[in-house]
C-alpha cells in the first residue's frame, strides 16, 4: 500500500507541473482555443479553482491504485508498460467520457480533444512513474 500512496503523491506531482506548463502552452500556441474558457460555462472566479488543482493528485491515486492491480498483464520494457498503460487507460476510460462530453454539451472539437490529449499525457507519465516506482 505504502508504494501505491507514494507512487501516487510523486505522480501527483509531475502531472500538476505538466499540467501547469500545459496550461500556458495552450494559451501561447492556441490563444483562439484558449479564449473559449471564459465562456460563462467555465466558472474560473470561483473559490472552487482549488479543486482543479487538486485533479492530478486524484487521478494519480487513483490510476497508481489501477497499476497496482493490472501491472502483471503488461510485458514489455520500462517504456513499453508505461506508454501501454497509458494509452489503456486513454482509450477506456477517457475516450467513452470524452464522446459523451462532446455530444452532450456545447464544448467545441478542440477544447475536448485537447482534455483527452492532456489524459493520454497524465497516463502515459503515470504509468512511466509508477513502473519506476512500483515495477
Amino acid at each position: 500500500m505504502k508504494k501505491v500512496l507514494v507512487s501516487a503523491l510523486v505522480a501527483g506531482i509531475v502531472l500538476l507541473i505538466l499540467s501547469v506548463i500545459g496550461l500556458y502552452l495552450t494559451i501561447w500556441l492556441f490563444p483562439g482555443l484558449a479564449g473559449q474558457y471564459f465562456d460563462p460555462a467555465f466558472d474560473t472566479q470561483s473559490s472552487k479553482i482549488m479543486i482543479y488543482f487538486l485533479h492530478p493528485f486524484i487521478i494519480s491515486l487513483a490510476l497508481s491504485w489501477f497499476w497496482s492491480r493490472f501491472k502483471g498483464v503488461l510485458t514489455g520494457s520500462f517504456i513499453t508498460r508505461g506508454i501501454e498503460f497509458g494509452v489503456i487507460y486513454a482509450l477506456v476510460a477517457t475516450f467513452p467520457m470524452m464522446w459523451l462530453i462532446y455530444s452532450a454539451m456545447s464544448v467545441s472539437l478542440g477544447i475536448v480533444s485537447t482534455w483527452f490529449v492532456l489524459a493520454l499525457i497524465q497516463g502515459l507519465v503515470a504509468g512511466l512513474v509508477f513502473e519506476k516506482m512500483n515495477p
